[in-house]
């Protein structure tokens, strides 16, 4: 198992000292939380992956079924009222706005939830997590061959992420332009967890329909960069891993479900 991931979730030399609780033109909504919103993701075939040396080799053709994905990361004040309903434990860094994180930045994507509590989340809203070739499926938007959600390129118009080494904290979501399924932040803002165990030589073993990941593994996959991550980590193909039970600033998820039955998401 060839383990790409660096226990920091960063990539690239983020400075974390220039994180800022700050408000910008995204912010105006940062009181009005986003209610839950699913878009039906149409079935399809893609190329999953790209080829070279890394772990998101080699490119291989994937089918996929329908299936509904939340329009945003889960936020905080989403992730406060599963806590509140449940007894379950806030999120690490709760309350730290270094870390945009608390009830003062309920718009933000929630962030210090582990791999499980993320499934638990997910399962108490009826859902459960992407898995690793439907997130990368829906992050690309319906492009083919493009490094990223919105096309070839990445700059500050596009995406939340660490640029020249300086990150500067989550934003609301849907502060950036929605990818062309209508998806925000597949790149940039906050890594989204998956389904998946991680293993480095899976996709040479990747069945054509539906991957849902090796049976077992030390490490589960996230996916989509963040804000404190560089250029290449935000790749839409790009795979990274770590223990199910790490909490991480730069680390949060959003649910999906399968097309039948579809319940209610509120």
């Amino acid at each position: 198992m060839k383990l790409r991931s660096l226990m920091t979730v960063i990539c690239g030399a983020a400075m974390l000292a220039a994180c800022a609780d700050r408000q910008t033109a995204g912010d105006v909504t940062a009181s009005a939380p986003r209610t839950h919103d699913l878009v039906l993701i149409p079935g399809g075939e893609f190329v999953m992956g790209k080829d070279g040396e890394g772990d998101y080799s080699p490119a291989h053709t994937v089918r996929i079924d329908s299936f509904y994905i939340d329009r945003y990361e889960v936020t905080s004040a989403q992730y406060f009222e599963f806590c509140e309903s449940t007894g379950a434990k806030l999120p690490e860094f709760w309350e730290m706005g270094v870390f945009n994180s608390g009830p003062d930045y309920q718009n933000h994507p929630v962030v210090g939830v582990s791999w499980g509590d993320a499934k638990a989340y997910a399962e108490w809203r009826g859902m459960r997590l992407p898995t690793e070739a439907e997130w990368e499926y829906a992050g690309r938007g319906g492009l083919v061959g493009m490094s990223y959600p919105t096309g070839d390129e990445i700059d500050s118009s596009t995406a939340n992420y660490t640029i020249e080494g300086v990150a500067t904290g989550t934003v609301p979501v849907g502060s950036y332009p929605p990818n062309g399924f209508g998806l925000h932040d597949m790149s940039g803002n906050v890594s989204e967890w998956v389904a998946d165990y991680y293993d480095g030589d899976y996709y040479a073993v990747a069945p054509v329909d539906n991957p849902t990941g090796p049976e077992k593994g030390k490490f589960r996959v996230f996916r989509g960069g963040g804000w404190h991550s560089g250029p290449f980590c935000n790749r839409v193909y790009f795979r990274n891993a770590l223990p199910s039970n790490f909490r991480d600033y730069n680390l949060g998820f959003r649910c999906a479900r399968n097309l039948h039955p579809l319940a209610s998401a509120d």
